[in-house]
C-alpha cells in the first residue's frame, strides 16, 4: 500500500460519514472577512447602505495572489468593521443583512461551450470566481495553475484523502458529485497539460475509490487514475501525498510545482466545475459540523455564515463545552466564541466536551516519539527548547520552517508538550526576519 514514512492513527471518529449532504437555512446575515487566502487582503468594492446580489463582488485586489470575495446572499451591507475571524483571530470584514431572498446577480449564467476556452479563458474564470483551495490553505486557485514556464508540470493528483480526524466534508462531496469533481478535474488538465493525472483517496473509503472508478470507466476517461493509498495521518498533506504516489521528495523550502507536481482538493475541483459550467463563484461549500452536538451533519453553507447558527441548525451543544475548533483536532485552530464565519477555508467545526480537553503539561522525557513520527523526519522536540530559549537561529537549522503544523508530534507526546505551539512560534519569528 503507497504511503510515507512516520505518522500516526489517531481516533478518526467519522461519525458524519454517512451524514448526506444538507443545505443550511439562509442565514440571517453574513459576515465576509477581507482576507480568507494567503496573499494580499481585499478592499470592498461596496459600503454601508449597499443593496447586493448573490454572487455580486464585493471584495477585490489587484495584486497576483489573491481572490475576490462575493455576496453569498442577497441584501443591504450593513457596514466594514473589524469582526471576528477563525484563524486571524480579528479582521476587516463586510457585514451584509439578508432580505429574506434569494436574487442572484444578472452576471451568473450558465455557459455552454465549455470545451470552447482557451487555457488562458479558463484561468480568468477560476481567478474571478475567487476560488482558493479548499482542503484548508487557502491557497488562490489561479496562482497554482499559473506555473513559472521552468516549472513544468508533469503530474496533477487530486486529493481525496481527507485524513483530519471527524472531517468528512470531502468525502460526502466525493459520494455526491463524483462526476463534477472529475469535470473540473478535466479542466484543470486542459489548463496545466500534465503527462498524467491521479486521483489521490485512502483505502477507509471503499466506495468512493469504487465510485470515481465506476464514473471514470462510464464517462470513457482514460487518462486519470484513481489510486488507493494507505490509510494514514497525514496522508493528505501535499508534500507526504506526492511521495506517496509519484515516491517524489519536494525540497526544503521548496514547492509541490518544483518536482513538477500540482495538487489540487476535490472540492476546489468542484469549485471550478461550478465556477466554469454554472457561471457560479465561490459563494458557499461543504463544512463539518461535528463533536459535541446533537445531530451532527455535514452542511453546504452560505460563506460568511456565523457559526452559532449552525451549530443551532444542528441541535445545539451537547454537554459542556470545552473547545470550540474551526477545522479538526489535530490542525484546527481553537476559538474564543462561536460568533465566528465561517469562510473559504472552513472544512469543519469540532467541539470538544470540557472533559476531555484537559490535558497538563509535564517535562521532556526525551523518548524520541516526535521524532519517530514526523512525517517531515524533523526533531520536534530540539526545535522546541531552542523556541522556548528564543535562539531562531538553532530552530532554523533543524529546519523549524519545513514544519506544516500537522499536530503529530504534540498527539504522540506523553508529557503533553504543545510541540506545535512552539514550532509555530519560532516559524513566525523566522518568517518575520526573513520580511526585515
Amino acid at each position: 500500500m503507497k504511503s510515507f514514512f512516520g505518522g500516526i492513527h489517531p481516533r478518526y471518529n467519522k461519525i458524519t460519514r454517512k451524514a448526506r449532504i444538507e443545505v443550511a437555512p439562509l442565514p440571517k446575515k453574513i459576515i465576509l472577512p477581507l482576507q480568507q487566502h494567503i496573499g494580499a487582503p481585499c478592499s470592498s468594492l461596496v459600503k454601508a447602505g449597499d443593496v447586493v446580489k448573490v454572487g455580486q463582488k464585493i471584495a477585490d485586489s489587484d495584486k497576483f495572489v489573491s481572490a475576490p470575495i462575493h455576496a453569498s446572499i442577497s441584501g443591504k451591507v450593513l457596514g466594514i468593521s473589524k469582526m471576528p475571524h477563525p484563524t486571524l483571530g480579528i479582521c476587516d470584514a463586510i457585514v451584509i443583512e439578508s432580505d429574506g431572498k434569494i436574487e442572484w446577480d444578472e452576471k451568473v449564467k450558465k455557459r455552454e461551450n465549455v470545451f470552447g476556452l482557451s487555457k488562458d479563458e479558463l484561468k480568468n474564470i477560476v481567478k474571478e470566481a475567487g476560488i482558493v483551495g479548499l482542503g484548508g490553505a487557502a491557497f488562490p486557485t489561479h496562482v497554482k495553475l499559473s506555473p513559472p514556464p521552468d516549472k513544468k508540470i508533469d503530474t496533477v493528483i487530486l486529493n481525496g484523502i481527507e485524513c483530519e480526524p471527524y472531517l468528512t466534508c470531502d468525502h460526502r462531496l466525493m459520494l455526491e458529485h463524483a462526476e463534477k469533481i472529475i469535470k473540473g478535474l478535466q479542466l484543470i488538465v486542459k489548463v496545466l497539460e500534465p503527462k498524467q493525472c491521479y486521483i489521490g483517496i485512502e483505502d477507509n473509503k471503499e466506495n468512493a475509490i469504487s465510485l470515481f472508478e465506476e464514473k471514470l470507466h462510464s464517462m470513457e476517461i482514460k487518462d486519470i487514475k484513481v489510486v488507493r493509498l494507505k490509510t494514514i495521518y497525514p496522508q493528505g498533506a501535499e508534500k507526504n501525498l506526492i511521495y506517496s504516489v509519484l515516491k517524489r521528495k519536494v525540497p526544503t523550502g521548496g514547492l509541490p510545482m518544483d518536482v513538477k507536481v500540482v495538487v489540487q482538493n476535490v472540492g476546489t475541483a468542484k469549485a471550478i466545475y461550478d465556477a466554469v459550467y454554472e457561471g457560479k463563484p465561490l459563494i458557499e461549500r461543504v463544512v463539518t459540523i461535528t463533536g459535541s452536538v446533537k445531530e451532527p451533519k455535514n452542511l453546504l453553507v452560505k460563506i460568511g455564515t456565523p457559526v452559532n447558527e449552525l451549530i443551532s441548525f444542528c441541535g445545539g451543544y451537547e454537554g459542556s463545552v470545552g473547545k470550540l475548533i474551526s477545522g479538526g483536532p489535530m490542525m484546527g485552530i481553537a476559538q474564543y466564541g462561536d460568533e465566528i464565519p465561517v469562510i473559504k477555508g472552513s472544512s469543519g467545526i469540532l467541539v470538544q466536551r470540557e472533559e476531555i480537553t484537559k490535558d497538563e503539561e509535564r517535562d521532556c522525557i526525551r523518548c524520541g516519539r516526535c521524532v519517530d513520527k514526523c512525517p517531515m523526519s524533523l526533531m520536534p522536540t530540539m526545535i522546541m527548547q531552542y523556541a522556548q530559549k528564543d535562539d531562531f537561529d538553532n530552530c532554523k537549522e533543524y529546519f523549524a520552517l519545513d514544519c506544516y503544523e500537522c499536530g503529530v508530534c504534540s498527539y504522540v507526546c506523553p508529557s503533553k508538550i504543545p510541540l506545535v505551539h512552539w514550532i509555530k512560534y519560532a516559524k513566525g519569528e523566522l518568517m518575520k526576519r526573513k520580511k526585515k
